[in-house]
């Protein structure tokens, strides 16, 4: 097996939407992200949010699409929902060249800033979602944008982990651990043994689980797992993204604002019985992407 990309890491998860504002209410005010960078690009304008442990959330929106029309033919396509995981690399050229020798075929390769150099992996390599590659010279900073909430919940969330269900859990393994140098910190079953799961992580959050079908399994009626259902003949798709809330009293979700109610997640696929009640805000609630919150204190109804 080659060796896996050297230095590489999990940045960030990007999703899409119509345009940032639509995302505020939920990412910067309800979760407490707090501005990072962002700006205006040809075609796209990407607007970073960081949560309490680091980890970061990209905002994508069309702009100036008639120049670039790429995210505004997803959303045309997918709606809102989630778009790419971004690795940094310390080598691109490197990279690709690790990547080639591993059967990959990266698509639009450009090298030529030395500020910021990027590569894609097709979702049709990539297990179902875009994979960015990219080598940046600096950390980008800059002031958050007219409009960006000021009032936003103390203390924030984190950003525990991308949970990216997949058809093929070898498939997943050999581009997040193989290629891209996950360290495995877990592998298993879910409860209801439908589903089996592997843990990855990175020098930083967030943490990625790939979850997979059970092969040969079924609810017990003849029928195949939900999560086979919802993957359908996809190689597979970002099921949700798993937060962590210091304490559900403090939280407006408590209320119904995020579109779920506070449940044990045994019938959530990529959610474990140790990780305890959570409350889910399913995708026709938040803009195209499930969330999981975990919370670190008891619930107070």
């Amino acid at each position: 097996m080659p060796s896996p990309v050297a230095g590489a890491s999990l940045d960030h998860v990007a999703v899409a939407v119509e345009q940032w504002s639509d995302a505020w209410p939920r990412y910067a005010v309800e979760l407490g992200g707090t501005w990072s960078s962002g700006g205006l690009n040809v075609g796209f304008g990407p607007a970073q949010l960081r949560y309490a442990n680091g980890g970061r959330v990209e905002i994508l929106q069309p702009f100036r699409p008639q120049d670039n029309p790429f995210l505004h033919r997803f959303l045309d396509r997918h709606g809102p929902g989630p778009h790419h995981l971004t690795f940094k690399v310390p080598d691109l050229a490197a990279a690709l060249d690790v990547a080639g020798d591993a059967g990959f075929t990266p698509v639009g390769v450009d090298l030529s800033s030395p500020d910021w150099m990027e590569a894609f992996l097709h979702p049709r390599q990539a297990t179902g979602i875009v994979v960015q590659l990219a080598q940046a010279a600096y950390a980008w900073e800059s002031p958050p944008p007219e409009g960006f909430p000021a009032a936003r919940r103390e203390p924030a969330a984190s950003l525990l982990r991308v949970t990216h269900a997949v058809a093929d859990l070898s498939a997943g393994l050999a581009l997040f651990e193989g290629l891209l140098g996950g360290r495995r910190v877990a592998l298993g079953e879910g409860p209801d043994r439908t589903w089996v799961f592997a843990d990855l992580e990175w020098q930083g959050p967030p943490a990625l689980r790939l979850v997979a079908p059970q092969p040969g399994a079924d609810t017990g009626s003849g029928t195949e797992s939900p999560l086979a259902t919802w993957l359908g003949a996809r190689p597979g798709r970002l099921h949700h993204l798993t937060f962590a809330l210091p304490s559900f009293e403090h939280t407006s979700a408590r209320s119904g604002s995020l579109g779920g109610e506070a449940r044990p997640g045994h019938d959530v696929p990529g959610v474990l019985g140790a990780d305890g009640p959570v409350l889910v805000a399913e995708p026709q609630d938040n803009l195209g992407t499930r969330l999981v919150l975990q919370v670190a204190g008891p619930f107070r109804h």
